[in-house]
Protein backbone atom coordinates (compact mmCIF):
# COMPACT_ATOMS: atom_id res chain seq x y z
CA UNK A 1 0.00 0.00 0.00
CA UNK A 2 1.28 2.99 -1.24
CA UNK A 3 -0.66 6.19 0.19
CA UNK A 4 0.48 10.04 0.01
CA UNK A 5 -1.24 12.45 2.59
CA UNK A 6 -2.17 15.99 2.00
CA UNK A 7 -3.92 18.84 3.43
CA UNK A 8 -3.78 22.56 4.57
CA UNK A 9 -0.41 23.39 6.81
CA UNK A 10 -2.43 22.91 10.15
CA UNK A 11 -4.98 20.31 9.07
CA UNK A 12 -3.70 18.03 10.56
CA UNK A 13 -2.40 15.80 7.80
CA UNK A 14 0.75 15.05 10.04
CA UNK A 15 -1.09 13.46 12.61
CA UNK A 16 -3.31 11.55 10.19
CA UNK A 17 -0.08 10.42 8.53
CA UNK A 18 1.98 9.01 12.10
CA UNK A 19 -1.67 7.22 13.04
CA UNK A 20 -1.76 5.87 9.73
CA UNK A 21 2.59 4.56 10.02
CA UNK A 22 1.61 3.25 13.68
CA UNK A 23 -1.80 1.11 12.20
CA UNK A 24 0.79 -0.35 9.97
CA UNK A 25 3.32 -1.17 12.56
CA UNK A 26 0.67 -2.63 14.85
CA UNK A 27 -0.08 -5.08 11.97
CA UNK A 28 3.22 -6.11 12.30
CA UNK A 29 3.41 -4.47 8.27
CA UNK A 30 6.99 -3.44 7.58
CA UNK A 31 6.21 0.92 6.35
CA UNK A 32 8.58 3.59 5.23
CA UNK A 33 7.35 7.22 6.96
CA UNK A 34 8.20 9.79 4.79
CA UNK A 35 8.41 13.30 5.20
CA UNK A 36 8.38 15.47 2.53
CA UNK A 37 6.71 18.31 3.89
CA UNK A 38 9.57 21.44 4.49
CA UNK A 39 8.09 21.61 8.15
CA UNK A 40 9.34 18.47 8.96
CA UNK A 41 7.25 17.24 12.03
CA UNK A 42 6.40 13.78 10.88
CA UNK A 43 9.21 11.93 13.02
CA UNK A 44 8.58 13.55 16.51
CA UNK A 45 4.95 13.48 15.93
CA UNK A 46 5.50 9.75 15.37
CA UNK A 47 7.23 9.67 18.96
CA UNK A 48 10.69 8.83 17.49
CA UNK A 49 13.51 10.13 19.53
CA UNK A 50 14.19 13.99 19.25
CA UNK A 51 18.34 14.12 18.76
CA UNK A 52 18.14 11.35 16.40
CA UNK A 53 15.04 12.87 14.32
CA UNK A 54 17.55 16.27 14.39
CA UNK A 55 20.25 14.87 13.46
CA UNK A 56 19.09 12.96 10.52
CA UNK A 57 19.46 15.30 7.64
CA UNK A 58 16.86 15.95 4.66
CA UNK A 59 17.68 13.41 1.66
CA UNK A 60 18.23 16.75 -0.05
CA UNK A 61 21.45 17.91 1.63
CA UNK A 62 23.23 14.71 0.84
CA UNK A 63 25.20 16.85 -1.47
CA UNK A 64 28.14 13.96 -1.27
CA UNK A 65 25.86 11.41 -2.01
CA UNK A 66 23.87 13.13 -5.10
CA UNK A 67 27.08 13.89 -6.36
CA UNK A 68 28.17 10.39 -6.32
CA UNK A 69 24.98 8.58 -7.94
CA UNK A 70 25.44 11.58 -10.91
CA UNK A 71 29.11 10.15 -11.57
CA UNK A 72 31.06 12.66 -9.43
CA UNK A 73 29.77 16.09 -10.58
CA UNK A 74 29.45 17.66 -13.94
CA UNK A 75 26.19 18.98 -16.03
CA UNK A 76 24.83 15.89 -16.88
CA UNK A 77 22.32 14.49 -14.42
CA UNK A 78 21.45 10.54 -13.89
CA UNK A 79 17.81 10.69 -14.40
CA UNK A 80 17.56 6.67 -12.85
CA UNK A 81 20.69 6.33 -10.02
CA UNK A 82 20.42 3.24 -8.02
CA UNK A 83 19.48 4.38 -4.43
CA UNK A 84 18.69 1.23 -2.38
CA UNK A 85 22.09 1.89 -0.28
CA UNK A 86 20.39 5.48 0.21
CA UNK A 87 16.67 3.74 1.98
CA UNK A 88 19.30 0.98 4.26
CA UNK A 89 21.62 3.84 5.36
CA UNK A 90 19.57 6.92 5.94
CA UNK A 91 16.96 5.87 7.51
CA UNK A 92 15.98 5.87 11.07
CA UNK A 93 14.94 2.27 11.70
CA UNK A 94 11.69 1.54 14.87
CA UNK A 95 10.90 -2.09 14.72
CA UNK A 96 8.82 -2.07 11.54
CA UNK A 97 9.26 1.30 10.72
CA UNK A 98 11.70 3.15 8.75
CA UNK A 99 11.65 7.16 9.08
CA UNK A 100 12.87 9.57 6.38
CA UNK A 101 13.28 12.92 5.37
CA UNK A 102 13.17 14.52 2.03
CA UNK A 103 13.63 17.94 2.08
CA UNK A 104 12.54 21.19 -0.17
CA UNK A 105 12.41 20.15 -3.65
CA UNK A 106 14.29 22.99 -5.95
CA UNK A 107 11.56 25.13 -8.07
CA UNK A 108 12.13 25.66 -11.88
CA UNK A 109 9.20 24.54 -13.68
CA UNK A 110 8.45 20.44 -14.73
CA UNK A 111 11.15 20.51 -16.97
CA UNK A 112 13.53 20.90 -14.18
CA UNK A 113 15.98 18.11 -14.19
CA UNK A 114 18.50 19.33 -11.29
CA UNK A 115 20.34 16.25 -9.46
CA UNK A 116 18.82 16.87 -6.20
CA UNK A 117 15.24 16.55 -7.89
CA UNK A 118 16.79 13.82 -10.11
CA UNK A 119 17.79 12.43 -7.05
CA UNK A 120 14.78 12.57 -4.79
CA UNK A 121 12.85 11.45 -7.92
CA UNK A 122 14.62 8.00 -7.97
CA UNK A 123 14.59 7.90 -3.95
CA UNK A 124 10.46 8.21 -4.60
CA UNK A 125 10.35 5.70 -7.52
CA UNK A 126 12.42 2.96 -5.97
CA UNK A 127 10.22 3.52 -2.49
CA UNK A 128 7.09 3.35 -4.67
CA UNK A 129 7.89 1.10 -7.62
CA UNK A 130 10.40 -1.05 -6.54
CA UNK A 131 9.60 -1.95 -2.82
CA UNK A 132 7.57 -4.28 -1.21
CA UNK A 133 7.16 -2.17 1.94
CA UNK A 134 3.77 -0.02 2.41
CA UNK A 135 4.77 3.85 2.33
CA UNK A 136 2.90 6.75 3.87
CA UNK A 137 4.18 10.08 2.49
CA UNK A 138 3.33 13.26 4.79
CA UNK A 139 3.21 15.93 2.05
CA UNK A 140 3.04 19.74 1.35
CA UNK A 141 -0.18 21.05 0.52
CA UNK A 142 1.07 20.96 -2.87
CA UNK A 143 2.51 17.79 -3.58
CA UNK A 144 5.14 19.05 -5.60
CA UNK A 145 7.54 16.12 -4.68
CA UNK A 146 5.50 14.17 -7.03
CA UNK A 147 5.47 13.52 -10.78
CA UNK A 148 3.89 11.69 -12.96
CA UNK A 149 6.50 9.06 -13.29
CA UNK A 150 6.16 8.71 -9.27
CA UNK A 151 2.55 9.08 -9.13
CA UNK A 152 2.03 5.90 -10.79
CA UNK A 153 3.32 3.98 -7.34
CA UNK A 154 0.56 6.35 -5.77
CA UNK A 155 -2.40 3.97 -5.20
CA UNK A 156 -4.42 6.43 -2.72
CA UNK A 157 -4.07 10.37 -2.00
CA UNK A 158 -5.68 11.21 0.94
CA UNK A 159 -6.32 14.64 1.28
CA UNK A 160 -7.19 15.93 5.21
CA UNK A 161 -9.23 18.58 5.58
CA UNK A 162 -11.10 20.73 8.15
CA UNK A 163 -14.14 22.14 8.13
CA UNK A 164 -13.27 25.76 6.71
CA UNK A 165 -13.43 27.96 3.75
CA UNK A 166 -9.82 27.86 3.84
CA UNK A 167 -9.22 23.73 3.86
CA UNK A 168 -11.93 23.35 1.74
CA UNK A 169 -9.91 25.45 -0.69
CA UNK A 170 -6.91 23.39 -0.62
CA UNK A 171 -8.50 20.04 -0.76
CA UNK A 172 -10.26 21.09 -3.85
CA UNK A 173 -6.80 22.62 -4.98
CA UNK A 174 -4.72 19.20 -4.39
CA UNK A 175 -8.05 16.99 -5.86
CA UNK A 176 -7.41 18.91 -9.00
CA UNK A 177 -3.62 18.48 -8.70
CA UNK A 178 -4.12 14.87 -7.73
CA UNK A 179 -6.26 14.07 -11.25
CA UNK A 180 -3.45 15.67 -13.37
CA UNK A 181 -1.46 13.56 -12.21
CA UNK A 182 -3.63 10.07 -12.58
CA UNK A 183 -3.52 9.59 -9.18
CA UNK A 184 -6.61 7.05 -9.29
CA UNK A 185 -8.27 7.44 -5.93
CA UNK A 186 -8.31 10.26 -4.15
CA UNK A 187 -9.95 9.97 -1.24
CA UNK A 188 -11.36 12.71 1.95
CA UNK A 189 -10.13 12.70 5.96
CA UNK A 190 -12.61 15.26 7.56
CA UNK A 191 -10.61 16.28 10.58
CA UNK A 192 -11.61 18.36 13.74
CA UNK A 193 -14.77 17.89 13.32
CA UNK A 194 -16.75 19.41 16.71
CA UNK A 195 -20.14 19.18 15.82
CA UNK A 196 -22.84 17.59 13.03
CA UNK A 197 -22.67 20.90 11.56
CA UNK A 198 -19.26 20.64 10.77
CA UNK A 199 -19.68 17.26 9.18
CA UNK A 200 -22.83 18.52 7.03
CA UNK A 201 -20.39 21.33 6.02
CA UNK A 202 -17.71 19.11 4.28
CA UNK A 203 -20.09 16.39 3.13
CA UNK A 204 -22.62 19.38 1.75
CA UNK A 205 -19.16 20.58 -0.31
CA UNK A 206 -17.21 17.30 -1.39
CA UNK A 207 -18.40 14.13 -2.42
CA UNK A 208 -19.73 12.01 0.48
CA UNK A 209 -18.85 8.74 -1.26
CA UNK A 210 -15.30 10.16 -1.24
CA UNK A 211 -14.90 10.46 2.17
CA UNK A 212 -12.61 7.18 3.71
CA UNK A 213 -14.17 8.62 7.56
CA UNK A 214 -13.98 11.77 9.64
CA UNK A 215 -12.44 12.28 12.66
CA UNK A 216 -13.09 14.06 16.06
CA UNK A 217 -11.57 16.91 17.23
CA UNK A 218 -9.57 16.03 20.06
CA UNK A 219 -8.51 18.17 23.34
CA UNK A 220 -5.91 15.29 24.16
CA UNK A 221 -3.96 16.03 20.86
CA UNK A 222 -4.18 19.66 21.22
CA UNK A 223 -2.45 19.45 24.34
CA UNK A 224 -0.07 17.37 23.54
CA UNK A 225 0.96 19.49 20.81
CA UNK A 226 1.07 22.38 22.72
CA UNK A 227 3.59 20.29 25.37
CA UNK A 228 5.74 19.23 22.46
CA UNK A 229 4.85 15.90 23.41
CA UNK A 230 4.30 12.56 20.51
CA UNK A 231 0.80 12.20 19.46
CA UNK A 232 1.29 8.37 18.81
CA UNK A 233 3.42 6.27 19.82
CA UNK A 234 1.18 3.39 20.11
CA UNK A 235 -2.79 2.00 20.19
CA UNK A 236 -3.66 3.92 22.63
CA UNK A 237 -3.00 6.93 21.31
CA UNK A 238 -5.23 6.07 17.69
CA UNK A 239 -7.69 8.53 17.80
CA UNK A 240 -11.62 7.64 17.95
CA UNK A 241 -12.64 6.60 13.91
CA UNK A 242 -8.73 5.96 12.63
CA UNK A 243 -8.78 2.19 12.87
CA UNK A 244 -12.20 2.15 10.72
CA UNK A 245 -10.18 4.46 7.89
CA UNK A 246 -7.14 2.50 8.00
CA UNK A 247 -9.24 -0.59 7.45
CA UNK A 248 -11.76 1.26 4.83
CA UNK A 249 -8.37 2.31 3.06
CA UNK A 250 -6.72 -1.17 2.63
CA UNK A 251 -9.80 -2.89 1.79
CA UNK A 252 -10.18 0.13 -1.10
Amino acid sequence: MKIAVSGKGGAGKSTVSAQLVRCFTLNHTPVFAVDADPDANLGLVLGLDPDQVGNLRPLVELQDIIEEKNFGGGTFVDLNPNVDDVLDNYTLRDGDLRFLKMGAIKQGGSACYCKENSFLNAVLTTMLLDRDEAVVLDMSAGIEHLTRGTARGIKMMLVVVEPTRAGLSTALAVDRLSKDLEIEQVLFVGNKIRSDEDRAYLEDSLPPERFAGMIAFSEKVLERARRGEPLVSGKDDLLPGLEKIYESICRR
